[in-house]
């Protein structure tokens, strides 16, 4: 591993390290934020932050105004990459020319089909090798929120409703609820996990909450004048599927606010809040 930046912020620092994924088998870079506590010697609990399409881990760390309410809860923030990479083409990292599938947008799924399988294991390298790396190297504890805007929305729900007990708190950005329903998710889907919609329910919030078996309290904002509101996220499949399974939801929409960092900038402060109050002081999570 090797530290590639490190920048004072708010009494701590922010920091971008590169290491050897052996899951998606490159080189991944990671942003990690340590609060002044965490620089003290204090043991902290972690929020991890999932990006959207096309984002690398830079998009959080220079966007969204993190640092301030990071510091003040005393949470270490880690934002990795959204997709195995291949700067050079010598691992043979798949790709495609469009926006929506191949690097920039892993999508957070353990991909089954070729060429895609070989390095597209995202929730893999989030949900086990990540927090495993977290933990062995920096003052963090095993007490774990996460996060995400869009993409990294949808993974944030899926990863937590994939691993109950893994994590105590949970929120999304504009996220993609029912990839199922929608182009994004349908396009991808196919990619990685083959034409049977089938394979796809396990990677499918809205069909996760059916049998979620950890009552997370779920806080997701929505810009009311997002561009990709109707086709793409369909935040009501959420909070209709919440309501079945008796899931605990807050869905905020929000007039005026678009899809962009200005949107999860606006509000960031307020999900810090949400997840200080189930992380507490970063003692040990409880398993379920």
């Amino acid at each position: 591993m090797e530290r590639i930046e490190h920048h004072a912020s708010f009494g701590g620092r922010q920091e971008v390290w590169r290491h050897a994924s052996a899951t998606l088998g490159c080189d991944m870079k990671v942003g990690v934020y340590l609060p002044p506590a965490a620089l003290q010697g204090r043991r902290c609990a972690v929020l991890y932050w999932l990006s959207g399409l096309t984002c690398t881990e830079q998009n959080f760390i220079t966007k969204a105004g993190a640092q301030e309410h990071a510091a003040r809860h005393g949470l270490i923030v880690v934002a990795p990459d959204t997709s195995p990479r291949d700067p050079d083409a010598s691992l043979g990292v798949a790709d495609d020319p469009a926006y929506d599938l191949g690097q920039g947008a892993g999508f957070y799924v353990d991909a089954t089909e070729a060429p895609w399988s070989a390095h597209y294991r995202m929730q893999s390298y989030v949900a086990e090798e990540l927090p495993a790396w977290v933990e062995a190297h920096f003052p963090a504890t095993d007490a774990r929120g996460i996060s995400g805007h869009s993409m990294g929305g949808h993974g944030a729900l899926v990863t937590a409703l994939r691993h109950p007990g893994r994590y105590r708190s949970v929120s999304a950005f504009a996220p993609i609820v029912a990839p199922s329903r929608v182009p994004w998710g349908r396009k991808a889907f196919t990619a990685y996990l083959g034409e049977d919609p089938r394979a796809w329910r396990d990677w499918d919030a809205v069909e996760l909450l059916a049998g979620a078996k950890q009552g997370l309290a779920l806080l997701v904002d929505q810009g009311g004048d997002d561009p990709y509101l109707d086709e793409q996220l369909r935040p009501q499949l959420l909070r209709e599927a919440c309501e079945g399974a008796a899931h605990r939801l807050q869905l905020r929409i929000h007039p005026g606010y678009d899809h962009s960092y200005y949107f999860v900038a606006s509000f960031l402060g307020e999900h810090f809040e949400h997840h200080a109050r189930h992380l507490g002081d970063g003692a040990p999570s409880i398993r379920t």
